[in-house]
């Protein structure tokens, strides 16, 4: 329901009166992956896992060798492993680095052995980076993973013990909210985006619901208290906008059914406007 929640909320109104030409390219569906076996039994719907990245693998592989702008709607944060990891395929045949911004509550950097919940969409981000266990996801090693050093974790207040010691093994980048609170965010997603300039990379950003405060967004089954404010989540867009360094983008974890009179899938409407230009003045005025 996350992607009609979106349409509805009028997504596609938004970039048009910004400019843009929008293209709906409706929902897609799983491939079929009866050939795939979790190396973990205490991993859930792993077949459902294998099916939907494969599917969104190969789209977003299709749709980054293009020049246009994918917005992936959904659904389960596990949907980024397809999008993230085709991206980064693409974005190797073109010869540019794919760096990632995963704007999330959680650091999504499980493996499928380490895993103790068994829940897929705490992993998808391991997979993109090409940790080990993975291959039975697409049937065969991730031919082009994404480099760790060039992902950047924003919001996390969530992180296993396991996951911590991927993340500093591997080198990924980590500013959680106590940084955000001590030092800005926008001191801090800066420097990342000015990586990424400097060696003339692509962007995809991975915009988790629980990335935002719950009282704000509370739309979403992980709520984990003390996000991103209002204005912090507006700020970031509104830096990428300035950058003009973004080149995909997911919208995840919008649970319809946890909505508010739809309060939680209008702001992630509008966080996507200020992505692609609009302004403060250009913000209507809005009851929630």
């Amino acid at each position: 329901m996350g992607p009609d929640a979106y349409r509805t909320a009028g997504l596609a109104d938004t970039l048009e009166a910004l400019g843009h030409m929008v293209t709906d390219a409706g929902n897609l569906w799983p491939e079929n992956a009866e050939d795939a076996t979790p190396p973990n039994g205490t991993v859930k719907n792993f077949e459902a896992y294998a099916g939907w990245t494969r599917a969104l693998y190969r789209k977003a592989a299709d749709l980054g060798a293009g020049d246009s702008f994918p917005i992936y709607m959904g659904g389960d944060h596990a949907m980024a492993a397809g999008t993230v990891a085709g991206h980064a395929k693409a974005a190797a045949e073109k010869g540019r680095p794919l760096f990632v911004l995963w704007l999330d509550a959680h650091s999504d950097f499980h493996t499928l052995d380490s895993t103790g919940s068994g829940n897929l969409h705490g992993t998808p981000l391991a997979f993109a980076c090409g940790l080990p266990g993975f291959d039975a996801l697409l049937s065969a090693p991730l031919q082009y993973p994404v480099a760790p050093e060039r992902v950047e974790i924003m919001g996390v207040r969530s992180i296993d013990d396991a996951e911590r010691e991927f993340l500093l093994k591997h080198g990924a980048g980590v500013s959680d909210m106590r940084q955000i609170d001590e030092e800005g965010i926008g001191a801090l997603l800066e420097p990342f985006l000015e990586r990424v300039r400097t060696v003339n990379g692509l962007l995809h950003v991975s915009l988790d619901v629980d990335f935002l405060d719950p009282d704000i967004a509370p739309a979403v089954g992980t709520t984990v208290p003390g996000g991103a404010t209002f204005r912090e989540a507006h700020l970031v867009m509104e830096m990428l906008h300035d950058s003009g360094l973004v080149t995909s983008l997911d919208l995840v974890e919008l649970n319809p059914f946890l909505d508010e009179r739809g309060k939680t899938a209008r702001l992630m409407v509008d966080l996507a406007g200020s992505l692609f230009g609009r302004r403060v003045f250009d913000r209507p005025t809005r009851s929630y």
